[in-house]
């Protein structure tokens, strides 16, 4: 599914990956941990088009992430970066726009609203814009944006960081027990106490 061999990256004179090689399967939950700086979010921004590596190769689907593939990669994969980016719109218009764009795999109302339910969330916060939600709103905005999208591939940069221990729970149980090839990055223990995930410490 997703393969790293014998990568190397250099930037700013550091060295961030040294004859990486890393490989996810189908389906598989991965946990990656280990201390800031050692090219984490830098591995999911490669597998995304956004760093170009000097050496080695990458490839999704056995296919090498480059210009003429990226395209076709992205639209596989939903990403959670750390910062939670998102526009500074309404989410409503976030959530609308998706759907007109055609990026929405489950459009049914219902699904939609059990989503919100299950996230805390009620519609209120649909009218609200991005820069009024807390912490903890954000993030669980993104992952609500994420679940709608339903794609293949869920890269997860600190999913749960702004979230209490009950929420984490939930969050974790619904993540693990989707049929996805999924790659989280977290300092959270709480992942670690599923035993179906894999754990690779930098």
């Amino acid at each position: 599914m997703i393969n790293f061999e014998s990568v190397y990256l250099k930037q700013n004179d550091k060295e961030i990956f040294s004859g990486l090689d890393f490989s996810v399967q189908k389906n598989e939950k991965v946990l990656i941990q280990g201390k800031s700086g050692i090219g984490k979010t830098t591995l999911f921004k490669i597998l995304l088009g956004f760093e170009t590596i000097d050496k080695g190769r990458v490839t999704f689907n056995k296919k090498d992430i480059d210009k003429e593939h990226i395209k076709e990669i992205r639209h596989q994969i939903f990403y959670l970066s750390q910062d939670i980016d998102l526009k500074n719109e309404r989410v409503k218009n976030l959530v609308d726009e998706l759907g007109e764009h055609n990026l929405l795999k489950n459009q049914d109302k219902a699904h939609f609203t059990d989503l919100l339910n299950f996230l805390d969330l009620n519609d209120i916060i649909l009218n609200q814009s991005i820069k009024e939600l807390s912490g903890g709103e954000r993030q669980r905005i993104g992952l609500f944006i994420g679940f709608l999208l339903d794609r293949p591939v869920w890269l997860l940069d600190e999913p749960t960081s702004a979230l209490d221990d009950t929420m984490k729970n939930k969050i974790i149980d619904y993540i693990i027990g989707q049929d996805k090839t999924i790659i989280i990055i977290s300092h959270d223990d709480v992942w670690k106490k599923n035993n179906t995930i894999k754990i690779e410490r930098w």
